[in-house]
């Protein structure tokens, strides 16, 4: 989907299209992390960008969506927390190199050369001691789990992840389960892709 297909889709809703709370992998891959500055690509209406600005983070929220990048900043107000917000396409968009102790991707999916180059830039704005969180929906979840793209061609895998990351030491790489509630009141298990890399200090 484009930017306008995006658009549309969050501009048809009557509140966010997303929840207005963290990733569970995102909270469990910071936590013990000390806040500085940190880059959430592909940053959507900013549930994830606003949690960590609430935790002491100075954040840079990035999302080609316009309507999204205004949710996130009403997401913000709400909360009483400040956050850059830049409407940029991530497959172009080329941060600072060496300007950010974490940089996050959270249920990015495109064709695998255009997930490289954003893996690449990622991996570039990183600091020394930086860390890449990674979130996704697992191609497993194709077979085994439920609801995110039904295009092969765009669904993650943490091997294809860590292909992108050559130079980063890999902390974590797995696919993860991810309860989702369904309509009577139970849950059905979601495969996610999560990766957790950091940039040498030496």
């Amino acid at each position: 989907m484009d930017s306008s297909a995006w658009d549309a889709r969050y501009a048809s809703a009557s509140g966010l299209v997303w929840s207005a709370e963290p990733n569970r992998f995102v909270v469990e891959s910071v936590a013990g992390l000390t806040p500085g500055a940190a880059l959430d690509l592909a940053a959507g209406e900013g549930r994830n960008a606003v949690w960590l600005a609430e935790r002491g983070w100075r954040v840079t929220a990035v999302d080609f969506a316009p309507v999204a990048v205004e949710r996130g900043r009403e997401l913000a107000a709400r909360r009483g927390v400040t956050v850059e917000w830049r409407v940029a396409d991530v497959t172009a968009y080329r941060p600072v190199p060496g300007s950010y102790d974490l940089v996050l991707l959270s249920y990015l999916h495109l064709p695998a050369a255009d997930l490289a180059g954003v893996l690449a830039s990622a991996r570039e704005a990183l600091r020394p001691g930086g860390s890449l969180v990674v979130v996704g929906h697992d191609l497993a979840n194709l077979r085994d789990g439920t609801g995110g793209p039904q295009d092969p061609a765009v669904l993650l895998t943490p091997e294809s992840v860590v292909d992108g990351l050559a130079g980063l030491r890999i902390q974590r790489a797995e696919t993860a389960r991810r309860p989702v509630p369904t309509a009577d009141g139970g849950s059905i298990d979601a495969l996610d892709t999560v990766v957790v890399a950091t940039r040498p200090t030496d």
